[in-house]
Parts: C-alpha cells; structure tokens; sequence
C-alpha cells in the first residue's frame, strides 16, 4: 500500500497499547495511537469494538490509530475493586447473550439478574443462555429457572455442547450482529463459541473441582468475526459485577415486568419497597410479577442507594 493510505476498521483487542483492528477490506493490523490522541480525553475510552479510522506511518509503514468514531452503545461495568469509576467492556454492541450453566457452577439467580440489569441499563437488548442442559436431572428443572425470565420478556435459549442441544436457534440470532457473550466463569462461553462456530479455536477452560469456580482462561474481551457475518465478543469471566451510572431511581425500569404498572403507584416516586398503594408490590401479590425477580429488585435497589450515599 502507498504511504499515508487511510483506513477505517474496528478494534478486535488490545494489550499493551497494542490494538488488533481488522480493516473494512478485511485485513487485520497491529496498530498503536497517534501520539496526539493519546493526550485526548478519549484515549482511556478506547474499547474492543470501536469504530476507528488508521492512517499508515509515512516515516515507517506502520499503521497508527487516528480517530475513534461515536459509539451507538456500549456496555460498561463498575471498575472492579469497588473503585469508582466504570469500565467499558465493549463497545457498539446490538445485544447481550448472557450465559450461566444449569450445574458446575450452580446458578445464582441474583446474578442472573444483575447481568440482566447491566444490559438494561446500556439499553441493549438481551438474551439469557441456560447452558449445559445435559447436566439436569429433568428438564422441568430447567423450565422452572427459565419461567420468571421468559415472562419478563427474555428470549431463553436451553443449549448443550455435549449432547449438542439448541445450537442452531442460538446461531441464527448471532448472525450479522455484533453481540457481547457475557456471563460468569467456567458456564462455557468458550466451548459454545467453538461449537457454533468450528475453528475459532477459543481457549476453553476447566472447573475447579475444588472451589467450583471457573478459571479465567479470556484475559481481555476479544471481538471475533463469525463466518457469514457478525462478530461475537468473548468477555472475560466476570466473577464481581457491578452495575455503575445506574440511578437507584431508574432501576425499576431495568425490570421489563415492571414497566406495564409503573404508572398506576399512588407516589409519583415510588420505590416500590415499603410504600402504599405499590402496583408493583400488588403485581408481586398477585404473581403476575416474580417473587424472586422482586427480591432481586429490592436487594440492587439498596445496593444502589447505599453507593449514592458513598459517592
């Protein structure tokens, strides 16, 4: 290529200052900042995913990352520790799979929903992965943790790598989109990649017999393109997951189930805990809204407010 050629392309990882950004023509190059973007406010923001616009190096032929394109969403994280702060995981995302395993490990419903939350609060459409079906001793019990989520709205897909179970449905909606797989370590967001998708080649890690906990086997999100279009972000195992910039007055909205009734509370400002009069506490009563999605509520809604007293 002549020097001084422009590119634009999409950033598929990154370590050390070094980002892998695959070109619109297809190619992939190592690229470094500009020295003069690195002094710009949106340096610490780059991500995995970001559109990008490169130049290549007159002086050397190297290519350098010149302009980094508005983002249509992203998915942030609370900085780990209880920093304060967020992290963007990725960026220009169109939905968030979010994986966890019927056995080794358990499932944990508060996280499930946390998760769920996290996406709701980026505004980014989500779907729930119960995996390792094969694992349950009935399939009502996969039905029974499926339910409350299917009836808030998530699309819920029951899938086996072993057995092979739900592989094709969970393909088709990963096609031509760019879709973040999320979820806790060692349920196999990995193997499932690998599965849908033969020669990716993705590290799969094992469970830690000792602990039941998966081991980091991704140690940075990684945007991979999918055979026949789309990508896929293989996420690291994210063990503390903390939701931030997320009003404890807006949480009620990351409930789908919720929002139906929302208007019909006595107080304009209902928080849907102790109050009179709730209609979500009411919908809860009737069961038309989850008991345990309801406690999931109460218990992040505190969380959230106990940070807004913090900060």
């Amino acid at each position: 290529m002549s020097p001084g050629i422009l590119l634009h392309g999409v950033v598929l990882s990154g370590t050390g200052g070094i980002w892998r950004v695959r070109a619109q023509d297809g190619a992939e190059h190592e690229v470094s900042l500009r020295g003069r973007l690195k002094q710009s406010e949106r340096f610490e923001k780059l991500a995995v995913g970001d559109d990008v616009d490169l130049a290549e190096d007159t002086r050397g032929g190297a290519w350098r990352i010149t302009s980094i394109h508005p983002r249509r969403t992203q998915l942030a994280r609370r900085a780990p520790g209880g920093a304060r702060g967020e992290r963007i995981v990725v960026a220009n995302v169109d939905q968030v799979v979010i994986v966890f395993a019927i056995a080794k490990p358990e499932p944990h419903v508060r996280m499930i929903d946390r998760f769920l939350v996290i996406a709701e609060g980026n505004e980014i459409p989500a779907r729930l992965v119960l995996n390792k079906v094969e694992l349950a001793t009935d399939a009502a019990v996969v039905d029974a943790l499926a339910v409350d989520y299917e009836r808030a709205g998530y699309p819920v897909h029951r899938t086996s790598v072993k057995r092979p179970t739900g592989l094709d449905a969970l393909r088709a909606v990963l096609v031509n989109r760019t879709t973040a797989l999320t979820g806790p370590s060692g349920v196999g967001k990995s193997s499932l990649i690998n599965a849908l998708y033969p020669g990716l080649n993705l590290r799969v890690g094992e469970i830690s017999e000792s602990v039941n906990k998966g081991r980091h086997t991704t140690v940075g999100a990684v945007l991979v393109p999918l055979p026949g279009g789309g990508y896929v972000v293989d996420t690291p195992g994210l063990r503390e997951v903390g939701m931030w910039g997320l009003p404890s007055a807006d949480l009620d909205r990351c409930f789908p189930e919720f929002r139906p009734v929302l208007g019909e509370c006595r107080f304009q400002d209902c928080r849907h805990v102790s109050e009179p009069d709730c209609a979500v506490r009411v919908g809860v009563e009737r069961a038309d809204i989850s008991s345990a999605r309801y406690e999931s509520y109460v218990k992040l809604c505190a969380e959230l407010t106990e940070e807004e007293k913090r900060f």
